[in-house]
């Protein structure tokens, strides 16, 4: 396994080409199940940092605030955070679905850890939230819940539709309050902060629904090569003279990618090529390309692609 993904566990299909556990399909996983299967049966401790005594206390007045935050089994060291972090437990990231398992409104399926522990994630699909864009192709709704154990990131929480066909993370078509990732800081209040969520997203499926109109829009569109190429210019900012590696990408990606015979030569087609291409080819390693995706630059570019096939599609 890759040194970037440190566990993880999956249910049914193989993602990122085959790393993790492997859970058989159809398997409803309780909390212990999913935490332990995904190797983050584990708690994260505060410790002091102590500094050398001749340093310099004028420059950084600041360290004797700092504190360490470790992974109790084998004091790994995970980050550097001030006094007033608060850690967010793995066994309450994964609690806090427990509502949406009793209910069975979602079921745990995927989970795992990134950099040697150092970021998490938690991703449940929701029941009963599947729709068809175009014949057989098909985008299922899921919470994703992230979070880092060094500081980096706030816990996050938030929709994230899922093409069926190619396990391709795509984005809300709507801005409204209830559809963007929530983000939550790493405080005394944190828990209580996280049942605020749940009522939040407790009311945000109809996104999902308004989405799904717009994934509608863009798969009735068709799109020509030159529109095509003028569709990637715009979401990498590429010069009419530039993007000679990248477009190639894209092209291909259109015309022989994971889900573009379901797609056709569509606006759909068009948007899924770029998303494609940010799932599993944007960055060195599917794991750099899953984190980007998720928490980083991808994520705000995933955005604009499907903003821009929308205003070129209408």
């Amino acid at each position: 396994m890759s040194h970037e993904i440190e566990n993880m566990m999956y249910v049914g299909n193989e993602p990122w080409h085959g790393l993790g556990k492997a859970i058989p399909e159809g398997k409803k996983l309780s909390v212990p199940e999913a935490i332990t299967a995904a190797g983050l049966d584990w708690e994260v401790g505060m410790q002091k940092v102590y500094v050398n005594a001749s340093y310099d206390k004028k420059q950084y007045p600041a360290l004797k605030d700092y504190m360490a935050t470790y992974r109790k089994t084998d004091n790994k060291i995970l980050g550097i955070v001030s006094e007033k972090y608060a850690p967010l437990q793995n066994k309450d990231a994964f609690n806090w679905f427990q509502p949406f398992l009793d209910a069975n409104a979602a079921t745990l399926e995927t989970a795992g850890s990134l950099y040697e522990g150092r970021r998490i994630w938690v991703l449940a699909k929701i029941a009963d939230c599947t729709a068809g864009i175009k014949g057989s192709d098909e985008v299922s709704q899921y919470i994703l819940l992230s979070n880092s154990h060094d500081g980096s990131l706030a816990v996050r929480v938030g929709f994230t539709p899922i093409r069926v066909v190619c396990n391709n993370t795509l984005c809300i078509a709507h801005e409204s309050k209830a559809s963007k990732l929530l983000k939550v800081r790493h405080s005394s209040q944190l828990i209580k902060n996280l049942d605020l969520v749940r009522e939040t997203m407790n009311l945000a499926a109809q996104e999902f629904e308004a989405t799904v109109v717009q994934y509608k829009a863009l798969a009735a569109q068709d799109i020509d090569s030159a529109s095509l190429e003028i569709y990637v210019r715009k979401v990498f900012n590429i010069e009419k003279t530039g993007g000679d590696k990248l477009l190639p990408k894209i092209i291909h990606l259109f015309e022989n990618g994971l889900g573009s015979r379901e797609a056709g030569e569509t606006y759909w087609g068009a948007y899924n090529a770029v998303n494609g291409y940010f799932n599993y080819f944007r960055g060195k390693t599917q794991e750099n390309s899953l984190n980007s995706i998720w928490f980083g630059e991808s994520a705000e570019l995933n955005k604009k692609a499907l903003t821009v096939a929308l205003k070129m599609a209408a």
